[in-house]
Formats: C-alpha cells, structure tokens, sequence
C-alpha cells in the first residue's frame, strides 16, 4: 500500500523514512520532492541540498507536504540499479501534465552532484544530462543565484522545479528577487514567466514499469 516506509539502500548510512507511491503506473515510485503552496523556502545552500529539507511526513487530511529528500539519499536510492524519474505537474488551472525520464542517476561528488537523465515522456525539456547541481548559495554561479533554487542549471534552465513559488501562475520580471525568471518554470509547457502550482517528482527501478 501507498505510505510510510523505512529504508536503508546503503548499509553505511543511516534508514530514513520515505514515502512509497504505490497507485501511479502501477505503484513502486519514492517521492523525493514535492511543491503544492509555497510553505518551504526552496532557496538554499548546497549543504541543505545534500541532506535534504522540509516535511517528508504524509497528512491523510492534507497530502504531502513540501520537501527536497535530499541528494545524499536520492543517490543512495539511484545506486541500487537503472532508475527512471516521474515528474507530476499542476497549474493554476488544475491542468495536469507530467514528464517521465529513463536512467536517471545522481552521483554524490565534491563539490556537486551530477545528475544523467534521459527524456521518455510527454512535455519534454532540453536535456541536463551530466550537469552539476549547483544552489543559490553558489556565488560563482548566476544561473543557480538568479534562478532561486537548487537544480541542474543548463543555460541557465528550461525546467526550474525547484524555483520560487509564485501565486496565481503569471507573474513578471518585476516581481523576481534579480529580475529573472525564477519561477517553478516547464518552459515547453507555460513558457518562463509562469510559476506552476505543484510540482511532484518520483523515481523507481526502471524494471519496475515493465
């Protein structure tokens, strides 16, 4: 059943609790990051990236709340074998779209993670295979300071789940902190000056979906 569970892909870290999805194309998905109101501040530094934040905890009456597992964990979790990653997204409209990707790993170096990932769905983005994860709190890096949150920037993004949270979906380069676009942005899908409602990422074993 969908819920709670304990964990511990890596014998030489501590278990951690996780939230198991198991409805979605048949179930077998971990949620590693959710965004649905803005409650968690998403703009932090790559120590808080590593180890995660927010609450993983699941309300029957609420849903998920926000939070980044963290890269240390999504890591241990992408080392067990060929992973896929499903990301679910809301806009203000209630329309729901989603992206699903293939090979997906994260591999926990110094100072950045690097993330491989390979499209297989619908609403693609421009790929960030092979890129560093690089956070706000990176001064040499304007792509991860303008864009409000931690991810695999490419240019600086396409796809910035990760960005700030913005009510109402439309919003304008005079409501961004450096006047960028910062939002939670799927460019092929609502363009960059919209901020989507909710964005939910999952991964499983990729042999789990055959």
């Amino acid at each position: 059943d969908s819920g709670m569970y304990l964990v511990q892909p890596d014998s030489f870290y501590q278990p951690y609790k996780v939230y198991c999805d198991q409805t979605t194309q048949n179930g077998g998905w971990t949620i590693i990051q959710n965004r649905k109101d803005g409650s968690v501040d998403f703009g932090r530094r790559w120590d808080n990236y590593r180890s995660g934040f927010g609450n993983i905890a699941f309300d029957v009456g609420k849903g998920h709340w926000e939070y980044w597992l963290g890269n240390e964990r999504i890591s241990q979790l992408t080392k067990q074998g060929p992973t896929e990653v499903l990301m679910e997204m809301e806009d203000w409209s209630g329309n729901k779209v989603y992206a699903q990707y293939k090979q997906f790993t994260i591999q926990v170096t110094q100072p950045r993670p690097v993330q491989t990932v390979y499209h297989t769905g619908n609403t693609a983005t421009p790929s960030t295979n092979s890129l560093p994860y690089r956070t706000p709190g990176d001064p040499s890096k304007q792509c991860s300071r303008d864009d409000g949150g931690g991810w695999w920037y490419n240019r600086c993004h396409s796809a910035n789940p990760n960005g700030r949270y913005y009510w109402g979906g439309a919003y304008t380069r005079y409501m961004a902190k450096h006047g960028t676009d910062d939002g939670m942005v799927w460019m092929n899908w609502k363009g960059s000056w919209y901020s989507l409602k909710a964005i939910c990422m999952k991964i499983r074993p990729y042999f789990a979906s055959r």
